[in-house]
């Protein structure tokens, strides 16, 4: 199964060009993978899950949000179905970024709730410090109280912990010993291992210098040190640096019992593969976007078939980098544009207006890319909505 079976197809639509032209475009055959996880994995995989928002809500988009659940659960059940874990409320659900901590948390809830009652499937859930204004955090203990909040939130919910970096945390920690105290005393109270997510400021800007320091050599020294020094309370750190050596030069660093999960949406599929020294796990935003294809390459490596993993998963790699373009921070626009190519719901509509924070060509693109890879489920339903979507910006698809 899964190899094209002609050339190309015959569906057809006109696409802008970068030259300010429009091009006839022709898509290829498309690619068929399975609805559900087929044999094993080897990797302990995670979707960083989008939210889908209610397009009929009476709501300001900019200042308060508004959640389709029902849709929001079924994607996230579609995950599971797959064999993959999500990542809850994570920057990818837009949180802090139009998802504020109350939305958050019934978010969580009912996606705990879903786990359960999907035989107990795999969700870990963002604890962070986002309720506490960044203007308001004054010390230390501050940090420290709001993530506990957060935290006690989640357990009381029957979750597990992503521990979040912290805005607030990056504006008033000084050096490796305020993050070592903070980190310390949350990590010292936590029911279950966490997981501790490391996000570069190329996702968030206000994460700019976290660990105490620009320098990246002295943060991951910083880092290591404490993610080692309390590894009986941790289960895995997630690398969003976009930097594949760093993240194998932690990964080397980290006892063996601390799984890294890579948060490379650029190189995922050589780390997952890995080397003679390791392999990274998963946790990243674009499994969100490419669940069934991550799905069966995984069940393919699982199964010591690593260029059936390759074959499937490589071509997936340049759109990937085409979502995750800078400005980075925006690639939740793609994300939900594969949503609705791929039929998991029935709008472009974004919780904060966020369908506008890319461009008509990046859009275009992303659809040759998404469509050279195989990824449009059904492509006469993607053709259609491509073409609606480019009728309400103007073209004549």
């Amino acid at each position: 199964m899964n190899k094209p079976v002609l050339p190309m197809s015959s569906l057809s639509l006109k696409l802008p060009t970068a030259d300010r032209k429009i091009e006839n475009y022709r898509l290829a055959a498309s690619r068929t993978f399975p609805a559900r996880l087929e044999g094993t994995l080897n990797r302990v995989a995670f979707s960083a899950a989008h939210v889908v928002a209610d397009p009929l809500a009476d709501n300001d988009p900019w200042l308060t949000s508004a959640i389709d659940w029902d849709r929001t659960i079924a994607f996230r059940e579609h995950v599971w179905n797959l064999g993959l874990g999500v990542a809850e409320a994570m920057d990818t659900a837009q949180r802090g970024m139009g998802l504020d901590w109350k939305t958050s948390l019934e978010l969580i809830q009912r996606s705990v709730r879903a786990a359960k009652a999907h035989g107990n499937a795999l969700v870990f859930s963002g604890a962070g410090t986002d309720h506490l204004a960044v203007e308001d955090a004054k010390s230390i203990d501050d940090v420290i109280r709001a993530y506990e909040e957060q935290i006690s939130a989640v357990e009381k919910a029957g979750g597990r912990i992503i521990l979040m970096a912290s805005r607030a945390l990056a504006k008033i920690g000084r050096n490796a010993d305020d993050y070592a105290k903070v980190y310390g005393r949350v990590l010292s109270q936590v029911r279950e291992p966490v997981i501790i997510h490391w996000l570069g400021d190329m996702f968030d800007p206000a994460l700019a210098a976290y660990w105490g320091t620009a320098d990246l050599d002295k943060a991951m020294d910083t880092a290591v040190a404490i993610i080692n020094a309390h590894a009986a309370k941790i289960d895995g750190v997630k690398v969003s640096l976009l930097d594949k050596q760093r993240e194998i030069d932690m990964r080397r660093r980290l006892v063996p019992a601390v799984k890294m999960y890579t948060g490379d949406d650029f190189n995922y599929a050589e780390l997952i593969a890995g080397d003679a020294q390791g392999f990274s796990h998963a946790l990243l935003g674009i499994f969100d976007a490419i669940a069934p294809a991550a799905s069966y390459a995984l069940s393919r490596l699982a199964a010591g078939d690593e260029a059936g993993f390759h074959d499937v998963l490589g071509p997936t790699v340049p759109l990937s980098r085409h979502i995750f373009k800078a400005p980075t921070r925006f690639y939740k626009t793609g994300v939900v544009f594969m949503a609705y190519l791929n039929g998991h719901q029935d709008h472009f509509t974004m919780v904060g207006g966020q369908e506008s924070a890319r461009s008509t060509l990046h859009l275009a693109e992303l659809f040759r890319l998404a469509d050279k890879a195989g990824l449009l489920a059904n492509p006469e339903l993607a053709t259609r909505r491509m073409k609606a979507m480019l009728a309400t910006r103007g073209f004549e698809a």
